[in-house]
């Protein structure tokens, strides 16, 4: 078995790295749905929710960038192009939603697909021992179920 400087074995943070990349792929996607819902938003529930989904879309920024930074201190290189993310990414895609319960259902869509991700990668990195990337991804679930349990409330769905 050989050892990074981090204390983890190479060949599992290999795959580590490659899970990691799909999740950037679908955070990606997915601040991307963000930014559409929030350009787009139309309607009598207008300015409160373009003012959440800026707050969202801003929130997926630094955890895009949380990402990418967790897969270099890896040792890995982080997916930054477009064909990457498409290649990669397992969420829907919302093109020109304009209408709130919508743009609502399409972030609530785009979480609930996210969680299985990172739920999958938790226990990658938790079998390594890979304390740092257990933090992250902890934290990204406890903010996305958080997130889910306020928009499914918006809709008046329970979770």
């Amino acid at each position: 078995m050989s050892i990074n400087s981090l204390g983890l074995d190479k060949a599992k943070v290999e795959k580590e790295i490659e899970a990691l990349n799909v999740l950037l792929s679908n955070y990606q996607t997915y601040y991307q749905n963000l930014r559409g819902v929030h350009w787009n938003i139309k309607g009598k529930r207008f300015f409160e929710l373009h003012v959440k989904f800026e707050e969202l879309y801003n929130a997926a920024q630094e955890q895009v960038d949380q990402i990418a930074e967790r897969i270099l201190t890896l040792g890995g290189v982080p997916f930054n192009t477009l064909a990457s993310y498409v290649k990669h990414a397992t969420i829907p895609v919302g093109e020109n939603v304009s209408d709130d319960d919508k743009a609502v259902r399409l972030i609530v869509d785009s979480i609930i697909a996210l969680l299985p991700l990172e739920r999958e990668l938790l226990s990658l990195s938790d079998e390594i021992n890979d304390e740092g990337t257990n933090t992250l991804v902890s934290d990204l679930i406890v903010e996305q179920e958080k997130n889910l349990w306020m928009l499914k409330s918006y809709l008046s769905e329970s979770i």
